[in-house]
C-alpha cells in the first residue's frame, strides 16, 4: 500500500512551482486566473453554511422560535454557535493531522487525540476539581497531546503505513474509553451526564461557552494559515522539504500543538463527535481534484474548516428531521457524525492501493524456542490457570477457604456458602472461557491478516456481536437465548460486511483491517444510539454489560462458548501448517498447494463465532485477542502449533484476574472485568508499538 494517498499529495501544478532542490524555497503559486475558481467555491460554501445553519434553526421542539425570542435565543442559536465552531475546529485539526502524517486516515479519532482530550476532561470531573472554561481547556489539549505523541511517536511518526498509523491510534483509543469508562462507573455521581456528552452532543445551557471558544478556533486557525506554505512543501517529502529550507521538526510540532489545541476546544464545547476530522478534509480534497487551486493549504484549510462545520449541523439538523425532535433530545450528534465518517473510512480504506504481495506488515522479530521451553511454559501458563480459577472461587466480598468449594462440590455446603458459590462459579467460568475464546481468536486473527495489531475488537466482529446482543436486550422479548443467537448473528454479520468489502480480487490484509475499524465505529455508533434510546433505568446495566462484565452470569451464558471452544481449538490446531502459511505471505501457501480463500474463510469465521459468543458470556472485552497471542509468540516462538495452547491460557488468566480484581479491588462496588483487562493491556500494547516501530 502507497504511504501517500492521492488525496494526501498537492496537485501537479503546486508541484511543479515548488522550486529546485538547490534552489532558493519557492511556494507553489496559483495565477490569478486559477485562483478565482478555487474562491468560488469557499464563497460557495459559506453560502451553503448559512443555507443550512437557516434550516438548522427550523428544527427543534417549539414551533415558536421565530416568535419567542427566548426559545431561539436560549437554545437554538447556542446549539448551531456550538455546531459551527466545532466543525470549524475539527475540520482545520483533521487536514492538519493528514498532512503532517503524509496520511489521508489521519485524524483527531485515528490518531486517539479526541479519546485523550475526553480521558482528561472525564477526570477533572471525577476528582470533583472544579476548573473554568480556559482550564477545562487546557486539561483537555494536555490530553489530547499526550495520545498524538503516544501515537506518531510509537508508530514511527510520518514514516508509518496507514494500516499501523490508524491501529496505533485506533488501539490507543480503546485503552483511553476504557480508562474513561472505569471513571465513569466509578465515580458515576461526579460524572452525571457526561454518558451521553462522551457521544458528541451540541446541547449548551447558553452562548457563553461558544463566545469563550470562538477566539480560539479563530486564532488557531489563522495561525494554521500562516503555516500554509510549509505544509505545501512538506507534501513534497521531509527530505525534499528540508533541502528547500523548511524546518520540518518545527513545522510538525507547531502543527500538532494547533490540531490538538482545536480538538481539545472542540471536545470541551461538545464533547468527542466522531470522525467530523476525517470526513472535512476528505471532502476538501476531494474538491480539491475539481478545483486544483484548491489544493494550496491557504486555500484548503479554510474548506475543510467550512466542510466541517456544515457536516456537524447538517448531521444534527437530519437526525432532529428522521427521528423526531422529542426523540434528539436523548441522541447525541456525535452518533450521527460517526456513522457518516465510519463510511468515508471505509471507503478510503477501498481506495488505498497496494505495493503487491511482497509487502510484510509490521512485525516483531522472535526467536525459535526449543521444545523443551515449550512444555515448561505451557505446564507453567495450566498450573497459573488452575490458580487463578481457585482464586477466583475463593476471593470476594465473602472470602472462602478451599475446603468450602470441596464441600459445595459435595453438596454439603452451608445456604451461605452455597449461595456465594452459586453465584460465583458461574462467572469464573465464564471469564477464562471467554479469554480463552477471545486469544484463540485473536490468534486466527493476526494470523490471517499477518499483522500483530490485530484484534477481533478491531475488525467490527466484536462490535456486531455487541450491537446484536443489545438490540434483543433493549427489547420485550429479551432472553438469554435470544441474545446469544442475536450476538453470533451480529458478529458472522460483521464478518462478512468486512470480508466483502475488503475482497477486491483478493484479500488485502492491510484493507481487511482498515475496514474492520470502519465496520467497528459504525456498530458502536449504533450501539449507543440504541442504548440511548432504551429505558434510562436499563443504561448502567447495559453500559457495565458493553464494558465487559461477568457479573450475575449464568451457565447457559457460559455452555455454548465452551462447547465451541473445545470445538474449534482441534480443528484450528488440526490447521496450524496453513496458519503458519498463511502468516508468511499472499504466494507461499498458493505454491505449496493451499486453498487460500478457502481456509482463510474458515479461520476467520471461525474467530467471529469465538468473538460472537464471548459477547454472550461477558460483553465486550478488548485487548485480550491483542495481548494473548503476541505474548505467547514471544515465550514460544511463532510456529502456531506451539503459540496458540499458550495463548489460549494466557488469555484465560487474563480475564480470570481481571475478573477477580474488579470483584474485590474496590469492595462492595465492583469493576467490569473488560475494563481491568484494557487498563492492563494498554501498558502492553504501549510496549508492543515501541518494539515494533522500526521492524
Amino acid at each position: 500500500m502507497s504511504l501517500t494517498d492521492a488525496g494526501a499529495r498537492p496537485d501537479a501544478s503546486s508541484e511543479a512551482g515548488s522550486g529546485s532542490a538547490t534552489g532558493p524555497a519557492r511556494p507553489p503559486v496559483a495565477a490569478a486566473g486559477r485562483l478565482a475558481p478555487a474562491l468560488g467555491v469557499l464563497v460557495a460554501l459559506a453560502v451553503v453554511l448559512v443555507a443550512t445553519a437557516g434550516w438548522h434553526l427550523t428544527q427543534g421542539t417549539s414551533d415558536a422560535a421565530w416568535t419567542d425570542p427566548a426559545v431561539l435565543l436560549g437554545s437554538r442559536l447556542p446549539r448551531l454557535a456550538a455546531g459551527v465552531a466545532v466543525g470549524v475546529a475539527l475540520g482545520i485539526a483533521g487536514l492538519l493531522l493528514q498532512s503532517l502524517a503524509r496520511n489521508a486516515l489521519a485524524s483527531p479519532d485515528t490518531l486517539g487525540v479526541t479519546a485523550g482530550a475526553y480521558l482528561a476532561v472525564t477526570a477533572v470531573a471525577a476528582f470533583g476539581i472544579s476548573v473554568p472554561f480556559w482550564a477545562s481547556g487546557l486539561v483537555a489539549v494536555a490530553g489530547g497531546l499526550l495520545a498524538a505523541v503516544i501515537v506518531l511517536g510509537l508508530a514511527g511518526g510520518a514514516g508509518s503505513s496507514t494500516t499501523r498509523l490508524v491501529l496505533a491510534g485506533s488501539a490507543l483509543a480503546l485503552a483511553f474509553q476504557a480508562v474513561t469508562s472505569a471513571l465513569l462507573i466509578l465515580f458515576s455521581e461526579q460524572t452525571k451526564g457526561l454518558l451521553a456528552w462522551g457521544s458528541g452532543s451540541l446541547s449548551q445551557l447558553g452562548i457563553d461557552a461558544s463566545v469563550r471558544a470562538a477566539p480560539v478556533v479563530v486564532v488557531a486557525a489563522v495561525l494554521a494559515i500562516l503555516l500554509s506554505r510549509r505544509l505545501d512543501v512538506l507534501a513534497l517529502g521531509d527530505d525534499t522539504a528540508s533541502s528547500l529550507g523548511v524546518p520540518v521538526r518545527a513545522t510538525r510540532v507547531w502543527g500538532i500543538l494547533l490540531a490538538v489545541l482545536l480538538t481539545a476546544t472542540a471536545v470541551t464545547l461538545a464533547g468527542p463527535l466522531g470522525f467530523v476530522g476525517l470526513c472535512a478534509p476528505v471532502l476538501a480534497r476531494l474538491l480539491a481534484r475539481v478545483v486544483p487551486a484548491l489544493g494550496r493549504h491557504v486555500l484548503l484549510l479554510p474548506t475543510s474548516g467550512l466542510l466541517g462545520a456544515v457536516t456537524v449541523i447538517l448531521a444534527d439538523a437530519v437526525l432532529r428531521l428522521v427521528i423526531g425532535a422529542e426523540a434528539a433530545i436523548a441522541i447525541p450528534t456525535g452518533v450521527a457524525t460517526t456513522l457518516l465518517g465510519s463510511v468515508v473510512l471505509i471507503v478510503m480504506a477501498r481506495r488505498l492501493r497496494d505495493s503487491g504481495p511482497t509487502r510484510r506488515p509490521p512485525s516483531i522479530r522472535l526467536a525459535a524456542h526449543g521444545r523443551r521451553r515449550f512444555a515448561l511454559v505451557l505446564g507453567a501458563a495450566a498450573v497459573l490457570l488452575v490458580a487463578v480459577i481457585v482464586g477466583g472461587l475463593l476471593l470476594g466480598a465473602t472470602p472462602l477457604l478451599t475446603g468450602d468449594v470441596l464441600l459445595w462440590l459435595q453438596g454439603a455446603a452451608s445456604p451461605e456458602i452455597a449461595f456465594a458459590l452459586d453465584e460465583r462459579a458461574p462467572r469464573v467460568l465464564a471469564a477464562v472461557t471467554a479469554g480463552a475464546a477471545l486469544a484463540l481468536a485473536g490468534a486466527l486473527t493476526q494470523a490471517v491478516s499477518r499483522n500483530p495489531l490485530a484484534d477481533p475488537g478491531l475488525l467490527g466482529i466484536t462490535g456486531g456481536a455487541g450491537l446484536g446482543a443489545v438490540l434483543v436486550v433493549t427489547s420485550a422479548a429479551a432472553s438469554t437465548f435470544g441474545m446469544l443467537v442475536a450476538a453470533a448473528l451480529g458478529a458472522l454479520l460483521a464478518f462478512a460486511l468486512v470480508y466483502g468489502l475488503a475482497w477486491r480480487g483478493g484479500l488485502s490484509a492491510d484493507r481487511f483491517i482498515l475496514i474492520g475499524i470502519g465496520v467497528s465505529s459504525a456498530a458502536v455508533a449504533a450501539t449507543s444510539f440504541v442504548l440511548l434510546r432504551s429505558s434510562p433505568f436499563d443504561t448502567p446495566r447495559i453500559y457495565t454489560w458493553l464494558s465487559g462484565t461477568t457479573y450475575g452470569r449464568l451457565w447457559e451464558q457460559v455452555v455454548p462458548l465452551a462447547v465451541v471452544l473445545l470445538l474449534a481449538l482441534p480443528l484450528v490446531l488440526s490447521r496450524r501448517r496453513e496458519l503458519d502459511l498463511l502468516a508468511i505471505d499472499e504466494d507461499t501457501p498458493r505454491t505449496l498447494g493451499v486453498g487460500v480463500e478457502r481456509s482463510r474463510l474458515l479461520l476467520l469465521g471461525t474467530a467471529a463465532l469465538l468473538a460472537a459468543l464471548s459477547v454472550v458470556a461477558v460483553g465486550v472485552v478488548g485487548f485480550v485477542g491483542l495481548v494473548a497471542p503476541h505474548a505467547a509468540r514471544a515465550l514460544v516462538g511463532a510456529r502456531n502449533a506451539r503459540a496458540i495452547p499458550v495463548a489460549v491460557l494466557l488469555g484465560a488468566v487474563l480475564v480470570g484476574v481481571a475478573d477477580a480484581v474488579g470483584r474485590t479491588v474496590i469492595v462492595p462496588a465492583q469493576l467490569p472485568a473488560g475494563l481491568v483487562v484494557a487498563i492492563l493491556g494498554a501498558p502492553y500494547f504501549v510496549w508492543l508499538l515501541w518494539r515494533s516501530r522500526d521492524v
